[in-house]
């Protein structure tokens, strides 16, 4: 333990874990969970909302598009408040917000009204990502957080089984304001446990934030942040790797396996839930390679592209309809979209201190759902203008995926540079620093 720490804090030591460490922790990635949830929920109501709200694909479509617009949109300064407030008073909010859009929504007679709570919801649920990774960082030590992080994926993951086995089944059983406001109960609940039991740092490893916060704090904040190269590169892995998965399951996947495969929709609600299933256990064989081999980092996602591409250029190009064992194949690869997202973090991760981690995971963030509006947008457009064609639609994601190589292969060797001097500057500091007895 260090001896000159501004309030006794140990300089040089991670978080010790722990049980404590993994109950708080699992009450904020319940959160998330939850969150998922709320924000999936509207994939099993599509032809629901359609009746309710009088409204036709175009407008339904709005609801993903703006939900996503809100979301990416609060990254940054999601980050920068979480680094400024801390996690507990960020998820706090968070919980208070998409609460009480998805109660809005349960009562919404109009869409206008109904627009207003999910960008509501939106907003609360864009909060809870960034808090739970902060949340690891400051509970755990840090050779654990590519295996805290992939967990937490894969813990919200399993909240979008929950909307496709349960939510749907609750829907068509009471119908949509009993659903919608019975499922928006659990967030009240989790208001209560977030306030009385959450806290943001173990008792002695609170990080040492500047007391003084002036007009340019955001400013500095961010260019801090974004002059440092791993953090960059992760946004441009979070960029590559998401959006294909996230696109297919958010809106075109079931059009694409129904209209343009000719599936029946109980067995393209099958493949949905197995990109779910292939994302959860490959997020778990990602965290655990990670932890083990730093290295495999940007192998790992340049292959999870090159895979995907490949894919989906044989699911393309297929003469007709693919076979069922291609669409198997596409659906499985598709779940690994995801969890190579992931690895965007933990490039950001040792590229900043502590006191930035929340802005820097912003910035990634940003990266995979600006994807993902593109080319919801961009497959939309594609298929009114070629009466259609999902051949022409999904053909967008090569696009986006070539651009982000491109940026990952450019900014990959400047990101390990600038990690190996971190790592020296870290060793020559420890060495100096007077160790008490």
């Amino acid at each position: 333990m260090s001896a000159g720490s501004p309030l006794g804090v140990p300089v040089h030591s991670d978080p010790p874990g722990g049980y404590r460490a993994v109950g708080v922790w699992g009450l904020g990635v319940t959160v998330y969970f939850v969150a998922i949830t709320y924000r999936t929920s509207l994939g099993v109501a599509a032809l629901d909302a359609t009746r309710r709200f009088d409204i036709n694909a175009s407008a339904l479509s709005t609801f993903s598009i703006l939900q996503l617009l809100v979301y990416a949109g609060m990254q940054i300064p999601v980050g920068l408040l979480v680094d400024r407030l801390g996690t507990k008073k960020v998820l706090t909010l968070g919980v208070v917000l998409f609460t009480a859009g998805q109660f809005g929504f349960a009562f919404s007679e109009s869409y206008a009204a109904a627009l207003a709570c999910r960008a509501l919801l939106g907003c609360g649920d864009a909060m809870t990502f960034i808090s739970v990774l902060r949340l690891g960082a400051r509970w755990f030590p840090a050779r654990r957080g590519p295996v805290i992080a992939q967990i937490a994926g894969l813990i919200g993951m399993a909240g979008n089984l929950v909307t496709t086995l349960v939510l749907a089944r609750l829907l068509g059983a009471f119908g949509w304001t009993a659903t919608f406001a019975g499922s928006a109960l659990g967030g009240l609940v989790l208001l209560v446990l977030v306030v009385t039991l959450l806290r943001d740092h173990p008792k002695g490893y609170a990080v040492v934030n500047s007391p003084h916060v002036d007009g340019g704090y955001v400013r500095r904040q961010i260019l801090r942040t974004w002059r440092e190269p791993g953090t960059r590169l992760g946004m441009w892995v979070h960029f590559t790797t998401q959006f294909p998965g996230m696109v297919f399951l958010l809106l075109w996947g079931m059009p694409f396996l129904v209209d343009g495969q000719g599936l029946d929709r109980a067995g393209a609600g099958e493949l949905l839930t197995l990109v779910v299933l292939s994302n959860m256990a490959v997020g778990l064989v990602f965290g655990q390679l990670i932890a083990r081999h730093h290295a495999a980092r940007a192998p790992l996602a340049l292959g999870t592209v090159a895979v995907t591409a490949a894919v989906w250029a044989s699911v393309l190009l297929w003469p007709g309809h693919a076979p069922m064992w291609l669409l198997v194949l596409l659906c499985t690869v598709l779940g690994a979209c995801g969890p190579a997202s992931m690895i965007g973090f933990d490039f950001a991760r040792p590229a900043n201190p502590p006191e930035r981690q929340g802005t820097a995971s912003g910035i990634v963030n940003v990266g995979g759902f600006t994807a993902s509006m593109t080319t919801l947008l961009a497959v939309g457009v594609l298929l009114d203008l070629t009466g259609g064609s999902f051949r022409a639609g999904f053909a967008s994601i090569f696009v986006l995926q070539a651009l982000g190589v491109v940026q990952i292969l450019r900014l990959r060797g400047r990101a390990r540079e600038r990690e190996r001097e971190r790592v020296v500057a870290s060793r020559v500091e420890a060495v100096h620093v007077p160790v008490s007895r």
